[in-house]
């Protein structure tokens, strides 16, 4: 057997198991993403002429690769949200990102400057790189296809989905502040980056990128539901792949002018959803694209376990081990309750959507593209240990209580619902 057999035999079997396992694995305590992290792990213990997985080796091509899964889970999750972008509507993911993001980035810089001793520029990248959330992992704290009711949609899966959506944009600013930070701690601790850093990259690239996300999403609104002609108007021809099209121009244009295009693809999605809330060409786009993610996050997390059973977390400490426990039990947890606090939530549903901060392959972009961008006066390979350790706890510990967690709350809310029929889904009473 040669090199390419097996991996077209690998990736054959993998993308059947992705159209089957999702609903053969409905209401189990197992997810997807656990399942190929664990088939890689497993498959690339056995003596087959399989290709080598190395990040540091391969970083750029581990860039690309985790770049386009972002911009296409991006596209799905906004696409999937029925509710309009508002103040109070999306009061939960304003809390997120305006408390919990920053805090918890505070507190992970914090916990890895003193527990792994590490100099302030490779504390902040690890904060940086880890402060992306990824519901795409753990499929049950995330909303289902687009639907026509803009309240069909619990606030737990709402506030993780659209969190999400807008952190993986909000990240970059920080690993740019790490980017100079280490520059600068290279020619004497200059602190002369600061004013350019938050004018150029804080807001100049977000307001690009939120302004790109609207003008592509709006123009893509008016081709895809407006044309009096049939041939220009494309939700007659219910093609999905042009999601995938409105995905990489969203990005590739806010990209050429200078903006984040992770916060273009997201928005670019929500100003679909908005130009025609009713049509059922959004099931369409929103499936598709789904099943390109579904496709991508196999393949990745098939990779992360091969490089897991070649030896990925060799570099890994103790107290690597424990700083990625402490963000994912302790931080997460408690700056994501902190940040909800006089929000709509409350009770176990607060503390599900604080507790449910899945890390992702978001993580696993963000590392590959800063360590392009700078050296860093800690070993790549330890970076790479102390961040996929994360990802891989999380995926573990967070696909295996989703599922039974979210379960539960259903029911509650179901029987709230039957008790208070008049109210909807997301005005009722949160659990207590």
């Amino acid at each position: 057997m040669t090199l390419s057999d097996g991996l077209f035999a690998c990736a054959g079997a993998g993308a059947l198991l992705a159209a089957v396992l999702p609903r053969a694995l409905a209401g189990r305590p197992v997810s997807l993403p656990l399942v190929f992290l664990v088939g890689g792990f497993c498959i690339y213990l056995l003596p087959l002429p399989l290709p080598a997985i190395d990040p540091v080796e391969d970083r750029l091509l581990t860039e690309h690769v985790t770049e386009i899964g972002v911009i296409i889970a991006l596209m799905g999750a906004g696409l999937a949200l029925n509710r309009p972008v508002g103040r109070r509507r999306w009061g939960s993911t304003w809390r997120l990102l305006g408390f919990t993001m920053p805090l918890t980035v505070i507190a992970t810089a914090l916990v890895a400057w003193w527990l792994l001793d590490w100099p302030p520029a490779a504390a902040l990248l690890l904060a940086a790189v880890l402060a992306p959330t990824d519901p795409v992992l753990a499929s049950e704290v995330r909303v289902g296809e687009p639907t026509e009711d803009e309240h069909d949609e619990d606030e737990v899966r709402f506030a993780l989905t659209s969190e999400a959506g807008l952190n993986d944009g909000l990240a970059f600013p920080l690993t740019y502040a790490a980017v100079a930070l280490a520059a600068a701690a290279g020619s004497g601790w200059s602190t002369d980056w600061v004013g350019g850093w938050v004018v150029e990259d804080v807001v100049f690239k977000c307001v690009v990128g939120v302004l790109g996300g609207i003008l592509v999403g709006r123009l893509l609104g008016w081709l895809f539901f407006r044309p009096r002609s049939s041939v220009l108007r494309l939700s007659d021809h219910r093609e999905g792949f042009v999601a995938v099209g409105a995905t990489f121009l969203a990005y590739g244009v806010t990209e050429l002018a200078g903006g984040y295009g992770f916060l273009a693809v997201f928005t670019t999605a929500c100003t679909i959803r908005a130009a025609e809330r009713t049509h059922g060409f959004h099931n369409v786009l929103h499936d598709f694209v789904e099943q390109v993610e579904r496709l991508f996050t196999a393949g990745v997390l098939f990779l992360l376990g091969a490089f897991v059973a070649l030896g990925g977390l060799a570099a890994l400490t103790w107290r690597g081990a424990l700083t990625a426990l402490v963000v994912l039990l302790v931080i997460r947890p408690l700056t994501g309750w902190a940040g909800l606090l006089g929000g709509s939530l409350r009770g176990r549903e607060r503390w599900v959507v604080a507790g449910y901060g899945i890390r992702g392959i978001g993580s696993l972009y963000y590392l590959a593209y800063a360590l392009g961008a700078a050296k860093f006066p800690v070993p790549q390979e330890e970076l790479w240990a102390v961040v996929t350790f994360t990802v891989l706890v999380s995926v573990i510990l967070h696909g295996v209580t989703s599922g039974p967690v979210v379960h539960r709350l259903d029911r509650r809310r179901e029987k709230e619902a039957a008790e208070d029929p008049g109210a909807p889904d997301g005005e009722r009473p949160a659990t207590v």
